[in-house]
């Protein structure tokens, strides 16, 4: 591709092809190009602290290879998320991690860990950002679930989960 033509946009304007759609032969080129691309996000100056995360990420996919997630039928459509923040958890800018996971019926559907925008000035702020993070995500859900003609037969739950670990427990815990 060294030598392509141009173009100005990163996505064709082009009225996409309905019908038959074809595989592409090389499924193995399509994914050494995705994850070229993918790279390239993350190539402006990386640094020694970088490459240890990325090899931590390997360290990570190798240690959870034996792990699954299990959809099974649930004739429930009750919605329940379970949600938790640390507070000022980060030590380089004192920044709050908030993580939830949301359950239709008996199945895991969403979850998301993620550090939030600001600062909370208290452990119960940084409850309430997380909060308000888990009570977004969940009334996308149900106005999606509605809009496909599911409509839940209740009301979402949200739980507080108390003593909520993001790393591995203490040894000698439960």
């Amino acid at each position: 591709m060294v030598d392509c033509k141009p173009v100005a946009t990163p996505v064709s304007t082009a009225k996409a092809e309905t019908g038959v759609v074809v595989p592409y032969a090389d499924p193995t080129q399509y994914r050494s190009f995705a994850g070229a691309l993918q790279f390239l996000t993350h190539m402006h100056s990386p640094s020694t602290a970088d490459w240890v995360a990325l090899k931590r990420v390997l360290r990570y996919v190798n240690g959870t290879l034996h792990l699954d997630l299990k959809i099974t039928s649930s004739l429930s459509l009750d919605t329940h998320a379970y949600f938790d923040s640390d507070w000022a958890g980060n030590p380089d800018d004192r920044k709050s991690t908030s993580g939830f996971a949301v359950f239709l019926g008996t199945n895991l559907i969403l979850w998301v860990c993620r550090k939030q925008c600001t600062v909370a000035r208290s452990s119960t702020e940084a409850e309430y950002k997380g909060l308000v993070d888990v009570s977004a995500e969940v009334t996308w859900l149900v106005s999606l679930m509605k809009e496909l003609g599911f409509a839940p037969p209740s009301a979402p739950k949200l739980w507080l989960q108390v003593g909520f670990f993001l790393e591995e427990p203490p040894s000698g815990s439960p």
